[in-house]
């Protein structure tokens, strides 16, 4: 009997080996089961039932606005591509290349871009939607603005010129679309809203726009001298520059007002510059570059230097003589502005500011200014610089 029970016990075991992969497997079968048992009793997660179309709908509609507006502005929106000679000390020179956008200005084939996207190129080429690359020519340029206008042999029915909208009415929070083609990736949308308006900032040639638009659409290397678009597919503005320690963008990027473009561009076209009005001085700003010296005036320009027979000289101006004495300068004389049409002035920027957004070459404004401690005022006919 007890071989019996020993016989019936080892055949379990190898039963259990068998069956369960081992003692331990065999052991946790009844567990198994239970588990297996407590899964037929999950309830299932019902999925959730589809908004209805109507919530879509403003969405779907905003969505078609954008598709419509690319496909209808994309043609007109070009690549640009710059070669450059450089010095190199091992050969001599090596080409330099540069990459920008920019859009049709009409149907002769004038392209409008920013000057620093040419500035200095020895060849240019235009590659349009449809992939035809094409030479093009600078037609002219504005370092002042960052505007430059190219040309190209526009075969017909290519491409429309973009509508050009009014940047006076533009508001904060308003929505805006930029095209161009950021880091070479060819005609790139993006979208955003107007950030602020009214900004000044510097351009590469080292000259202010105190009307520029700021936007947070991303602007990257390669959007210079693409348009900036209202949600009609009207300019507003062309893309000039980003505002960013990386060079990428952090969403504070900046556009030249297309009311500027309208405004220099036709000249541009007609004679290969824009005339800018100038008084025809040198300044030196007080307290940062000059001493404002005893004679209790903190800001101003100090006159150093008057273009021969220019405005200023021609108004009876006086520049300040500079003299050395032991290898350092002292400055004697010269009338200090303090006002330019009824507007203060403190640094050189205030001066270009006022004379570009409210005057031409030609115009009468007045000029105050201190003249041995006296103020006086004096009507000046602007030149053209």
């Amino acid at each position: 009997m007890r071989r019996a029970n020993r016989l019936l016990m080892v055949t379990m075991l190898v039963l259990g080996f068998i069956l369960g992969g081992g003692m331990v497997g065999f052991a946790l079968l009844p567990n198994a089961a239970r588990v297996t048992a407590a899964q037929d009793t999950i309830t299932a997660v019902p999925t959730p039932t589809a908004l209805p179309d109507s919530v879509y709908a403003e969405l779907d509609a905003r969505d078609q606005v954008m598709i419509n507006l690319y496909d209808r502005i994309n043609p007109s929106v070009v690549h640009i591509s710059s070669s450059q000679n450089v010095p190199n000390f091992f050969y001599g020179t090596s080409p330099e290349q540069g990459t920008g956008s920019g859009f049709l200005y009409d149907n002769l084939g004038h392209i409008v871009t920013n000057n620093h996207v040419v500035s200095g190129a020895d060849t240019l080429d235009v590659l349009l939607s449809n992939g035809l690359n094409l030479p093009a020519t600078v037609v002219g340029t504005d370092p002042y603005y960052d505007l430059a206008v190219v040309k190209i042999d526009l075969p017909a029915g290519i491409a429309s010129p973009l509508e050009l909208g009014d940047s006076d009415p533009l508001k904060v929070g308003q929505t805006v679309i930029a095209i161009g083609n950021p880091f070479g990736l060819d005609r790139t949308l993006t979208t955003g809203v107007i950030s602020a308006l009214g900004r000044r900032i510097e351009t590469d040639a080292g000259t202010a726009i105190g009307q520029a638009i700021q936007t947070d659409a991303a602007i990257n290397p390669g959007n210079s001298g693409g348009p900036l678009l209202d949600a009609h597919g009207r300019v507003v503005g062309i893309n000039t520059a980003i505002n960013s320690p990386s060079g990428g963008s952090v969403g504070i990027g900046f556009a030249v007002p297309v009311n500027i473009i309208k405004q220099v561009v036709p000249s541009l076209i007609k004679t290969g510059h824009y005339s800018h009005p100038s008084l025809g001085v040198q300044v030196a700003e007080l307290g940062t570059e000059v001493s404002p010296g005893n004679n209790g005036i903190q800001q101003g320009l100090l006159i150093v230097q008057m273009d021969a027979g220019g405005p200023a000289e021609q108004a009876g101006l006086q520049a300040a003589t500079i003299t050395t004495q032991r290898g350092r300068y002292v400055v004697n004389g010269g009338d200090i502005i303090t006002d330019v049409g009824g507007k203060p002035v403190a640094s050189r920027n205030d001066l270009l500011l006022i004379l570009e957004e409210n005057y031409h070459p030609g115009d009468t404004v007045d000029i105050t200014f201190v003249r041995d401690g006296k103020t006086m005022t004096q009507s000046v006919t602007l030149g053209s610089q």
